[in-house]
């Protein structure tokens, strides 16, 4: 019995599906030396005779080289790459690139800082705080929201022997530290609080829409407010004998929560620069100890599943070391990677899980050929055997598999490419090692059955009954029991259910008409699904469930998402900004920007139209040293504003400037990226050469690319897909039902992910890629299987290929599911999603295998070739 789409032992390995007359043997026997499958089964045959001869070896040998390469893991430390943005952001953004003009033309100044001119998202801690009575704007309120800015301010770090508050690491404004504008509207007096009238969203010249949420406004004025968030900044250019502001973060995260539990009115989350990555970083800590219940889990299934009453045909000891085999696999692979200095990201903690389901596949099918081989013959014809049946199917299997993995490493996110590295080479070591340490382990059992000996005592047992015995005595010491008729093991009781009563259930005309609606139904709710899909990964999610960041982000989510990110908008050239046509065509920009539905007209700042506004009343600056030379005054009464000019090394040009305007109501994934696409477009229609930046846009580039990524990979591993099909199983109507096959699987799997909360991000589109392999796995040969019978109605070559073909798919789609079961419980986005749409894709790929494509294909008289 083959795996997955095993090949039938006594099928003609290269079939011509469309033979319907009567082929001699001798005709088949000179077409079969020119396909692929005959020299591959050939070597795998010869390849498994000295592996039955010489068993120690090919046991020991594995065993050294995982010792020697599991070494490896003694660099992970070094080679591991979690930073958010460099994992899981395009490497090729166009964000970055306009990060770096931003980063050279206008760095930052912490002597007068802007929190809207930082090219990044700066060093700072915060924290929210919502009121527990609805209004936050309450002086018993503002008594513990004052305390808590004296927690901050008051919290000290060590460096050298010499103590550093905030104040004298804080970013400033002149001599004083970036104020917090709601704390300032109140000079620090909680009692002024609710005798203050507060214009919103700007008050004194401040903006203070991001700084109080929830409100409820009356003619202009905030009459109720929900929430308040103060952020405190952190300067970042600090020499190297001084602390560094990383040091205070870190004793804010491990201090300011002390302060939080004898509040009475307010409810509080708080945050810092470094918690996300923080945060990210902890999530494979919190995975790693699931894959001991994995482990667990995959040994006590493939026990059970390959487990027989006969004391002597039990294959406990072959089915735990089937699974010790992909664990070897893991070993060697991750080791060796680790050894050549592949980054490894966090999400590729999950692949274990994954790679464990695959490997015990592959177990399965040598499992399954082995038991259809003689008893009686010798062990190393026997191995041989099981290894020239096994050879396509596991060859198959594997190279669509790793195929599947390798092309996702043309994607530009590095957290799939180091996955898809990872995963691909140790899917290819499983492979090795099954057919070398797992075939040694088949040998050595081979040996134990050859001399009748007991599975676990290992002594020699009676092959016959006795009379008068009792039936536990015979349970324990009698054994060795095969089909006379065949000379091979007694076939497994699913086989038999399948083949007397699955089989002609599905066949039944009402059954079919059963299935057929279902399968309308499936792909109504797929369509519908893929067309509801939601793109890009939310940041909240990288974060454990619960992690102190997912709190502040719901409380930001709920109160601050009126106003979205302060943009940048440059003018990337020397321009002439004393011509007027020029200044015009600067307005025009300005202006068409502004009029976008996501942009808060009121809200914008442009040092060129306070320019002009000034000079009307002072100075003539139509000329160009008068525009140049009297900016300066400008600065002075706006010294913010010298930030956003860079002069030329003899100040006697403007190399670039920048204005801003304010994003609203940018509050899904959505809306981010119609207003990034929107403005790009609106910049690039400008004469003046624009563009517009904040460093939200690194995560937001996201969205540009992960559909047309998910597309170009999805396509390139079909292709790649339907290659090795037609080479390892040349039949061009098995070819069209694996196209049918992938495309149905794929179409329910990201349909249906809609409908388990499941984004399409850098993460998913993993799955949808291996999603292919699988589809290829579960449905290729049973189409193979079913053209090849030789039975003569379509309802009996149906049953005849689920008969040879439906147990090992079983086996190997809940071998699967249980090696990423236990990651449904883990409490990160990140690998729940993972068992989510892996789930998602065995179960449709499996319901595809032994339910809908044998329904289907009984509906095509397809011609097919006799046995030999």
């Amino acid at each position: 019995m083959a795996q997955q789409g095993g090949v039938p032992v006594d099928e003609a390995p290269c079939p011509h599906p469309a033979s319907t007359s009567a082929m001699n043997i001798e005709e088949e026997k000179q077409q079969q030396e020119h396909c692929v499958e005959k020299p591959l089964r050939d070597a795998f045959e010869k390849f498994g005779f000295y592996v039955g001869r010489y068993p120690w070896w090919f046991l020991v040998i594995p065993l050294l080289i995982s010792a020697g390469l599991g070494s490896g893991f003694m660099f992970f430390k070094k080679n591991e790459a979690n930073d958010i943005e460099e994992q899981f952001t395009p490497s090729n953004g166009r964000a970055k690139i306009e990060r770096a003009f931003i980063k050279e033309h206008f760095p930052p100044n912490y002597s007068q800082f802007s929190t809207a001119r930082l090219y990044t998202e700066g060093a700072y801690v915060s924290f929210i705080a919502v009121s527990k009575d609805g209004n936050i704007l309450k002086k018993r309120a503002f008594e513990e929201i004052l305390s808590l800015d004296k927690k901050v301010h008051d919290l000290k770090v060590s460096y050298n022997n010499i103590e550093y508050s905030y104040s004298n690491l804080c970013a400033k404004v002149g001599n004083s530290c970036l104020p917090n504008a709601i704390l300032d509207a109140i000079y620090h007096n909680a009692n002024l609080v609710e005798s203050t009238a507060f214009i919103y969203p700007t008050f004194n010249g401040s903006f203070i829409g991001d700084r109080v949420g929830g409100v409820k406004l009356n003619g202009g004025y905030i009459e109720e407010a929900r929430a308040v968030r103060l952020i405190y900044y952190l300067r970042e250019d600090q020499e190297q004998d001084k602390v560094s502001p990383e040091q205070y973060l870190k004793m804010y995260i491990q201090e300011f929560p002390k302060s939080l539990s004898d509040l009475k009115w307010i409810k509080v989350s708080y945050f810092t620069s470094i918690s996300r990555q923080e945060e990210f970083e902890g999530n494979a800590k919190k995975v790693v100890p699931l894959f001991s219940v994995t482990y667990f889990l995959a040994i006590n299934f493939c026990i059970i599943s390959c487990m027989r009453l006969d004391c002597v045909r039990n294959k406990v000891w072959v089915a735990t070391l089937g699974v010790v085999s992909a664990g070897l696999a893991v070993l060697t692979g991750f080791g060796l990677l680790l050894y050549c200095g592949m980054s490894f990201a966090v999400n590729t903690a999950s692949a274990p899980f994954l790679i464990l389901g695959i490997g015990v596949d592959d177990m399965f099918i040598m499992l399954a050929s082995w038991q259809k081989t003689n008893v009686k013959d010798d062990v190393e014809d026997r191995i041989g055997s099981t290894y020239a049946e096994a050879a396509t199917s596991i060859t198959i299997t594997t190279l669509t598999d790793v195929l599947a993995f390798y092309i996702g490493i043309l994607t530009p996110f590095p957290s799939v490419q180091s996955f898809c590295v990872y995963t691909g080479t140790t899917v290819l070591f499983c492979f090795i090692y099954n057919i070398t340490f797992f075939g040694a382990v088949l040998a050595l059992n081979g040996r134990r059955e050859a001399s009748n000996r007991h599975w676990l005592t290992i002594r020699k047992v009676e092959e016959d009954h006795k009379p008068g015995e009792s039936k536990f005595y015979a349970m324990c010491c009698v054994g060795g029991v095969y089909n006379e008729e065949t000379g091979a093991e007694i076939e497994h009781p699913v086989c038999a259910f399948i083949n007397n009563y699955y089989g002609p259930f599905l066949t039944n005309r009402w059954t079919k008409a059963v299935v057929v609606v279902l399968y309308l139904g499936y792909l109504a709710g797929s369509i519908y699904g893929c067309l509801n899909i939601k793109e890009g990964i939310d940041l909240r999610n990288l974060a454990y469930d619960d992690s102190y960041v997912i709190k502040y982000y719901d409380d930001e989510s709920d109160f601050f998402s009126e106003y979205g990110p302060r943009v940048m908008v440059s003018v990337t050239e020397s321009v002439e900004y004393w011509d007027s046509t020029v200044q015009d065509e600067i307005e025009t920009c300005m202006g068409n920007l502004e009029n976008y539905s996501h942009v808060d007209s009121e809200l914008s700042e442009s040092w060129l139209r306070g320019y002009i506004s000034f000079s009307k009343q002072m100075i003539d600056i139509k000329e160009k040293n008068a525009f140049i030379g009297n900016l300066s005054k400008l600065f002075h009464f706006v010294p913010s504003f010298k930030q956003d000019v860079e002069f030329s090394e003899n100040n006697k040009t403007i190399k670039a400037s920048r204005f801003f305007i304010q994003t609203v109501n940018v509050n899904s994934s959505v809306a981010e990226k119609k207003m990034l696409i929107e403005l790009r477009k609106l910049a690039k229609e400008c004469r003046i050469p624009l563009l517009v930046y904040h460093p939200a846009f690194i995560y937001f580039d996201q969205y540009l690319v992960i559909i047309s990524n998910t597309i170009q990979n999805v396509v390139a591993a079909t292709c790649a897909m339907l290659i090795i099909a037609l080479l390892l199983i040349p039949s061009p109507i098995c070819c069209l039902w694996v196209t049918f096959a992938i495309v149905s699987v794929l179409m329910g799997v990201a349909g249906f992910m809609v409908f388990w909360g499941v984004n399409l991000d850098s993460i998913s589109m993993i799955n949808l890629v291996i999603c292919i392999g699988f589809s290829v796995d579960f449905t290729a040969h049973i189409s193979y299987a079913f053209v090849s019978s030789d039975k003569e109605s379509a309802n009996e070559r149906t049953i005849d290929a689920l008969y040879i073909l439906g147990y090992p798919i079983l086996q190997g789609a809940l071998s699967t599911i249980l090696g990423v079961l236990v990651l449904a419980a883990a409490a990160s986005y990140i690998f729940r999603t993972f068992f989510k749409i892996m789930f998602l894709v065995i179960m449709f790929g499996a319901i595809h295998g032994i339910v809908l494509m044998p329904v289907f294909m009984t509906f095509f008289q397809i011609c097919h070739r006799p046995r030999l």
